[in-house]
């Protein structure tokens, strides 16, 4: 049984149908990305899946259990974690505490501690630079201070919505051998992403999404080497 599994999702704003019925699933372990232009229903997607935006219809079964109805704050202690597209990090905080909200809903101060040192161990400058205020971060940073602190909260499923918007291409590289590193370490995540090369190379699959809809399914390295793809989404004639 997947970990998660979304059947005929359907989510609107107001009259207009964001998202007209997908399907997909992910397999603990794995990384499936959903690729797609602006105003395919990718972040909306995610923002349904992490209960900020309720369902028009559909069903959302994760670890077993449908979460349609479920509160943001019950689902990410159900173990799914949403890491949003523009960081969302508290500027005035410090590193160390911007990690330790992402550890809200726990009481285990020892475990809490050791997954501080953990983001730590994964983005040293991050510990370097702790006690400093994240605003003063540049954009990567605070993207791996976003990634974090998803990741402070114990996820069995990690969802990183365009974590490379805005990063130099050094920056990007990171961040992408970073999601490859979590996935070694066994975390299961879904990726939204812009940079269509980077997330189709490391994910187990991929969903193309044009407006609203699932265009196209396929593992990675399939999708890669699909010509419409390639065409559309790797900028090749």
């Amino acid at each position: 049984m997947p970990l998660l599994e979304v059947e005929d999702l359907r989510v609107a704003y107001g009259k207009i149908e964001a998202v007209k019925g997908i399907s997909f699933s992910v397999e603990a372990g794995q990384v499936v990305t959903l690729i797609g232009t602006n105003g395919a229903g990718k972040t909306t997607t995610l923002r349904t899946l992490s209960g900020l935006l309720k369902p028009l219809a559909g069903k959302i079964t994760f670890d077993g259990e449908v979460i349609n109805d479920m509160g943001a704050h019950k689902i990410v202690a159900k173990g799914l974690a949403h890491s949003p597209e523009g960081r969302r990090i508290f500027p005035r905080l410090t590193i160390a505490e911007n990690l330790q909200l992402g550890a809200f809903l726990r009481k285990d101060a020892s475990g809490i501690q050791r997954d501080i040192e953990r983001a730590y161990t994964l983005f040293p400058i991050l510990g370097e630079r702790r006690g400093q205020a994240a605003g003063t971060l540049s954009g990567g940073e605070q993207q791996m201070l976003a990634m974090g602190r998803a990741l402070m909260s114990q996820p069995k499923l990690l969802m990183l919505d365009e974590p490379s918007m805005g990063l130099s291409p050094i920056m990007m590289q990171r961040i992408m051998e970073t999601i490859t590193e979590l996935k070694a370490q066994g975390t299961t995540i879904l990726l939204v992403e812009q940079n269509a090369q980077a997330a189709l190379s490391l994910a187990d699959h991929g969903h193309v999404m044009e407006i609203g809809t699932i265009a196209l399914s396929g593992t990675g390295q399939e999708l890669m080497h699909d010509e419409s793809v390639r065409k559309a989404y790797l900028g090749e004639d």
